[in-house]
């Protein structure tokens, strides 16, 4: 544990023990997803499914890459991963992206966006609770809201709720988090 990088935390205001209740369930929420994409991705067919199977693999990718970036910062607020992967999962911080019942692409879709809207709705919560208090929390949780606000306007998109904004998805993760992949 960073001891005095949580004493500052704690000095600033922020409730470290819910921050980190917090982080432990997005992470969860990460790692939960980037598994249940996996499925999802696998069951995008045909020609309406060949189209989101890219953008759908670089949110998949970039939600393991957001689980990997907020451990070391649980771990550094003196935080820890549960042992039992079980438990790990259930709790997440969202409901499991399951495969519906009805597994077509819109239905899939529908599971998609709603993953996207969960994570956007828990790293605001993170970043409000550190703004202006945990520098490198903050700045940690505002590069995956970015991104998982980007995945929300890309699934969103194409369940026809109006243009993303976004003009080009190719296979390429976001830069965001990367710098914290170091």
């Amino acid at each position: 544990m960073a001891r005095v990088a949580r004493e500052m935390v704690e000095k600033a205001g922020v409730d470290v023990d819910r921050l980190l209740e917090l982080l432990i369930k997005n992470a969860a929420a990460e790692l939960t997803t980037y598994y249940y994409y996996t499925i999802l991705r696998a069951n995008l067919i045909g020609l309406e499914g060949e189209t989101l199977k890219e953008i759908t693999e670089v949110a998949r990718i970039e939600d393991r890459n957001h689980f990997e970036a907020l451990v070391p910062r649980i771990y550094e607020l003196g935080g820890k991963l549960p042992d039992c992967m079980k438990e790990f999962h259930d709790l997440s911080a969202c409901p499991p992206a399951r495969l519906p019942d009805n597994p077509t692409v819109q239905e899939i879709l529908k599971v998609l966006v709603a993953a996207e809207r969960c994570a956007v709705r828990g790293y605001t919560e993170i970043c409000n609770m550190t703004a202006g208090k945990d520098h490198r929390t903050y700045e940690l949780s505002l590069a995956i809201l970015n991104e998982e606000i980007e995945h929300e306007s890309w699934f969103s998109e194409f369940l026809g709720e109006g243009p993303s904004g976004h003009f080009m998805r190719h296979g390429e993760t976001s830069p965001f988090v990367s710098k914290f992949l170091k």
